[in-house]
């Protein structure tokens, strides 16, 4: 039985598939989107989050860490991420009386995750849900989420995969026949927009969909972030719809932009690059999903 790092696991989900559902958080992820809402999610790696609000500044996080990781600035505790990476134990999260330290991700079995999204079959029966592996990158952990799908895919329970699509294609084809519904992200067909965006190119994505569309069409639901300045424009979501119709798919989901993983980022010793930006009004959120039912597509809004 094989292991991998998740980050969370959520019940009674409604918005990553259909009916209720269960949301299971692989960690790791080969990209770096700007406006990612679960930085948590990107590295391989169990990490730690600090959380100035909560922190009362006892320092036993000081006093507890061996590697001398924690040192003073002002009146509350500075981090040495680099040796905190290096960690296991991680004494300062016990030691912390206010719950202001706390690890984000930990490896867990597949056979254990299984058993706690089978608890939720009830709910599943009853309103057509499953479970839906998202991240991170679930395909970035292939045999962990073979194990995890072919589990589920056992007791009968439907499965769905949020995905990028940066994934070498053969992990894809392989995993293909365990998944019910793809829910593929595609942020613009601009090959470097989407390189200074998230650090790579859209060419494996591309390639992935292309492929998992002259097959498994019905089952996908295309996933378009909207970001302001970056992928709300005409031009770009034109662009996405001429592509879509292309292929063979139908359905588009639009996600809207919202800051409120804005407070992972400092907790993560990291800066937040979107500093600033604000959500998109309604109204605008709907102009664009018109964009793509004017272009035939089936387009809901995400949340």
């Amino acid at each position: 039985m094989s292991e991998g790092v998740v980050f969370d696991i959520q019940h009674y989900a409604v918005h990553d598939g259909p009916g209720i559902r269960t949301l299971v958080f692989l960690k790791g992820c080969p990209l770096r989107c700007a406006w990612c809402c679960n930085p948590e999610s990107q590295s391989f790696e169990p990490e730690l989050m600090y959380s100035l609000v909560r922190c009362r500044s006892h320092f036993a996080c000081e006093a507890s860490c061996p590697a001398g990781a924690v040192s003073r600035a002002g009146a509350a505790p500075a981090f040495d991420r680099e040796i905190c990476r290096a960690c296991v134990s991680r004494p300062c999260v016990e030691a912390c009386p206010s719950g202001a330290l706390a690890v984000a991700g930990r490896l867990m079995r597949a056979d254990e995750i299984v058993a706690r999204v089978a608890a939720d079959r009830p709910f599943y029966d009853n309103s057509g849900g499953g479970v839906t592996f998202s991240g991170g990158e679930p395909f970035a952990q292939p045999e962990f989420l073979r194990e995890l799908l072919a589990g589920s895919k056992s007791l009968r329970i439907r499965t769905a995969v949020e995905t990028c699509g940066h994934v070498e294609p053969g992990v894809m084809e392989d995993l293909e026949p365990l998944v019910d519904l793809f829910l593929f992200d595609v942020k613009t067909l601009d090959r470097e927009r989407h390189r200074a965006m998230t650090g790579f190119s859209n060419d494996l994505l591309l390639e992935n969909l292309e492929a998992l569309a002259r097959k498994r069409a019905e089952d996908i639901t295309v996933r378009v972030p909207l970001i302001p300045g970056q992928t709300d424009d005409r031009e770009n979501l034109d662009a996405i719809s001429t592509f879509v119709r292309g292929i063979g798919l139908g359905r588009v989901e639009v996600m809207p932009y919202h800051p409120l993983g804005m407070d992972k980022y400092a907790a993560l010793g990291r800066g937040y690059t979107l500093e600033g930006a604000e959500s998109l009004e309604a109204e605008a959120v709907e102009a664009c999903a018109v964009v793509f039912r004017a272009a035939g597509l089936v387009c809901e809004v995400g949340s």
